[in-house]
């Protein structure tokens, strides 16, 4: 993989490496993630090709065996040249979770990263627009949360009920 060299030159020490059948990974640990993580996409995109976002989701880790940070934030890269693909880690703690936006990058980035930060509560300081994309603005929790409650903190009740006929 000749990305992974230049990666290797450019960021030594920083990140850590896995595959998983045809999956490479290239993982951020949560103290290194929000410093490095923009300048390693900017990097894949620009001098590796990795011009198209495929995905970008969230995941939950806590109560994981093994697990040391709690989120994890994944971009899932593709090389529309080549073919390639490289799913890139990078991992948030509580008490705020945070990465960088990467709407500067890739313009499609903007829903995705605001709905991972509706559904798990990580932030992206320098996102152009922050709302909350799925949920109600005053909605307070983050549903895909494992902490949070199945049945919710009772904030449901304070929402009108929307009719199919007003929708």
């Amino acid at each position: 993989m000749p990305y992974l060299d230049t990666l290797n030159a450019k960021f030594a020490g920083a990140f850590a490496t896995s595959a998983f059948r045809d999956n490479q990974r290239v993982v951020l640990s949560a103290e290194k993630a929000f410093t490095v993580l923009f300048p390693l996409l900017k990097c894949l995109k620009e001098e590796c090709g990795f011009d198209f976002l495929a995905e970008l989701g969230g995941i939950d880790y806590l109560h994981y065996p093994h697990a040391t940070d709690r989120f994890c934030v994944v971009y899932g890269l593709t090389n529309t040249t080549t073919g390639e693909r490289v799913w890139v880690k990078a991992f948030a703690n509580d008490p705020d979770p945070e990465l960088p936006s990467v709407v500067a990058l890739w313009k499609g980035a903007d829903w995705m990263e605001r709905e991972v930060y509706d559904m798990y509560g990580v932030r992206f300081p320098g996102h152009p627009d922050p709302r909350r994309i799925l949920m109600p603005s005053e909605y307070t929790g983050h549903p895909l949360r494992k902490d949070y409650p199945l049945r919710g903190y009772g904030e449901r009740h304070n929402f009108p009920t929307v009719t199919r006929a007003d929708s």
